[in-house]
């Protein structure tokens, strides 16, 4: 009996890993992690099945069925673990659910690096840096990742909405690949905030243009998913989006946004170093504290334009107008097109 006691305890799980790492050092990190989370596993399953191995218990509620091999990625390379089967399924030892978030997370950035136009090869390159030069990446892999980057992006994008009294309305143009060619699409966005003042991001769709049908669909989308109690909305006036937001949100208050008004002026100043100088009369108009005072400030600009710039003089007659005192809506708007444009170039 104490032969056997002996013999346990030098094949003992633990006495291996220690084993492995005296003999191999941080090298053999990998082999231990895997020898004690097979032991682990074992363990787990013996609680589920509430008998050891081979035992005869009248609280047995399952019987044992071999393993199977599971291989994942980890922080210190490709590690093949034997996973414990049980006959009628519905056990998976947690110790490895701990770690495949860990898989996950490096899916993940695997997808992102794709994403962000990162080929193959240099995928490849970073990874072995990090966990190891055995470490081989197959483009078959990275689609499989890239898929759970569309999964998230789904469940982010029908997400159900709630009250939300104030909506920004805007578009930018990408280039994206539509049936084997590049083309440019429109990229529909809906930025919300609350009445706590919260401000989020209602919602994100690409369509072929900024067609009436086109923002109908999104908006209409946008209700389905609960977006209620809107009480104002700011955007430009594209035909297409002004059709879509008066049939679908009719009655409710509307504002030209000022981020494409300060944008549709700049057209008009052909010298560069008057583009500054314009920018900050418009928003000294925008920035009026009433309709008096930034129809002040609109003569005096009109006056001074009329000389040095009668293009810009003759089309702020007609869009500036009633500008002084109204909710600003150019920083919500001019930042996220900020972010759209360096992701893109990114």
């Amino acid at each position: 009996m104490a032969q056997r006691t002996q013999l346990d305890a030098s094949c003992h799980p633990l006495h291996e890993a220690y084993a492995c790492l005296l003999a191999n050092g941080l090298d053999g990190a990998g082999e231990a992690l895997r020898i004690l989370v097979n032991e682990a596993s074992r363990i787990e399953r013996a609680q589920h099945l509430q008998a050891t191995p081979y035992e005869r218990s009248a609280q047995r509620v399952d019987y044992a069925n071999g393993y199977k091999d599971k291989t994942v990625l980890t922080r210190m390379g490709e590690v093949t673990f034997e996973v414990p089967q049980v006959r009628s399924g519905g056990f998976y030892p947690s110790a490895l659910e701990r770690g495949s978030r860990s898989e996950q997370a490096m899916n993940l950035a695997l997808a992102e690096m794709y994403v962000q136009g990162v080929s193959t090869r240099k995928v490849i390159e970073v990874l072995q840096k990090l966990v190891g030069p055995e470490v081989s990446i197959s483009s078959t892999q990275i689609s499989r990742c890239t898929a759970l980057l569309d999964t998230g992006l789904h469940a982010w994008r029908t997400r159900p909405l709630d009250e939300t009294p104030y909506v920004i309305l805007d578009a930018r143009y990408e280039r994206v690949r539509e049936a084997g060619r590049v083309v440019d699409c429109a990229v529909l966005v809906a930025i919300g905030v609350t009445a706590s003042g919260h401000r989020r991001v209602l919602g994100v769709s690409v369509a072929l243009s900024e067609a009436e049908v086109h923002w109908r669909a999104f908006l209409d989308s946008l209700i389905e998913r609960g977006l209620r109690g809107v009480k104002f909305l700011a955007s430009d006036d594209h035909a297409g989006l002004k059709a879509a937001r008066k049939a679908m949100f009719p009655g409710v208050p509307w504002q030209r946004c000022q981020f494409h008004l300060q944008h549709n002026a700049q057209g008009y100043v052909s010298r560069l170093d008057q583009r500054t100088p314009v920018a900050r009369q418009i928003r000294g108009i925008f920035n009026a504290s009433d309709a008096i005072e930034a129809q002040r400030l609109l003569n005096a600009a009109l006056k001074d334009w009329q000389v040095s710039h009668p293009q810009l003089a003759a089309w702020a007659e007609k869009n500036l107008p009633e500008c002084g005192g109204q909710v600003i809506s150019d920083n919500l708007i001019g930042g996220l097109s900020c972010r759209f444009m360096l992701e893109s170039i990114g």
